[in-house]
């Protein structure tokens, strides 16, 4: 969905005040093979802020992440952001480049058929060895990093130490003045296997380490100006969250939301010549704001009272007459005769 978010702020972006705060809920799909926590079908929430340079936008937009996660009923015990840095990793990239030979001659293509320059392509090939350091043999990440022309043990040492950037400093201090510093750690085996990210990256983890991320993203701050064709450049970041991780997370803390059935009020038309003062009300009440359900065709009123009762509503109301509607508390089994114009204010 990034890159086509791209598309449309690159088509419109005149029709927006920057920054630009944009969310969807798209439904996206992938070509490989099932796994726990990553299936070939899912829904997935994205969050990006587009026209932002300062490191205030990726802390507005993590802390968006933190309180989204929060709102589930997760807390610092459960889940964790691991912090990182596209631009900590390229600088560790360029001073350890080997400093001869074709692959650092830019003029140099890695293929006429993509036409990538081959320092690019080496460099992307780096980061994807990186990506991939935790679900790769040691003895693996050895060969290639030593083929790129590093050594394990250099990007282990980086790793470990940990020392933020003046950049991540900046986005974790913004977190501490909001109360969020505990949410937080800079690890820099996060780096994002996509090629457009260029600064900030992060991804969620659950502090057990039980499950995929549950979240990831970061700053892509080129690709509208290279989806545009350059003719628009904007900076962006953004982040995306499935379904299926946080299903798996929220079911196993047991915060998983209860599905049920929100009915405030079971409109009951026993009596079939009073069904059009029945929907009227039906309706003033939904316009009102109330979750309101009726029989749509006729039925025995025990039938009508059971599905009340199933759909768990507060109350029921029926006419009694032209004039007067009998309002019955399902919990407290106390019952109330009101005008039919009055009957939202007898309702909790």
């Amino acid at each position: 969905m990034t890159p086509t978010l791209a598309r449309m702020v690159a088509a419109h972006e005149r029709n927006y005040k920057k920054p630009i705060k944009w969310f969807a809920i798209p439904q996206l799909f992938r070509y490989e093979r099932q796994q726990k926590g990553r299936l070939r079908e899912h829904f997935q929430f994205n969050a990006d802020l587009i026209g932002e340079t300062d490191a205030a936008a990726d802390a507005e937009l993590i802390a968006l992440l933190i309180d989204t996660l929060r709102s589930f009923g997760l807390t610092a015990e459960d889940f964790v952001i691991h912090l990182s840095s596209r631009n900590a990793w390229q600088e560790f990239y360029r001073k350890g480049a080997p400093a001869s030979g074709p692959a650092r001659n830019d003029s140099q293509h890695a293929g006429s058929e993509t036409g990538v320059p081959a320092e690019a392509a080496r460099e992307y090939e780096f980061y994807q060895a990186i990506d991939k350091l935790e679900r790769t043999s040691p003895e693996e990440n050895e060969k290639k990093l030593t083929a790129l022309g590093f050594s394990l043990d250099a990007v282990n040492m980086f790793i470990k130490s940990g020392k933020p950037t003046a950049e991540l400093q900046n986005i974790l201090d913004n977190l501490a003045a909001r109360g969020l510093r505990d949410f937080v750690k800079v690890d820099y085996r996060v780096i994002r296997g996509l090629a457009y990210y260029t600064g900030t990256v992060f991804e969620a983890f659950d502090r057990k380490g039980e499950f995929r991320a549950i979240a990831g993203g970061g700053r892509y701050d080129n690709l509208v100006k290279l989806i545009s064709g350059g003719k628009v450049n904007l900076p962006a970041l953004g982040f995306g969250m499935g379904d299926v991780v946080l299903l798996e997370l929220l079911k196993a803390r047991g915060l998983l939301p209860k599905f049920d059935a929100n009915v405030d009020v079971f409109i009951l038309i026993e009596d079939e010549n009073l069904r059009p003062l029945s929907l009227k009300l039906v309706q003033d009440l939904r316009a009102a704001g109330y979750a309101v359900e009726y029989p749509i065709t006729t039925a025995k009123p025990d039938k009508q009272f059971k599905r009340a009762q199933e759909l768990k509503a507060t109350y029921t109301a029926k006419f009694d007459s032209d004039s007067y509607v009998r309002i019955r508390n399902l919990k407290s089994r106390e019952e109330i005769v009101t005008g039919a114009g009055d009957v939202a204010n007898h309702l909790d």
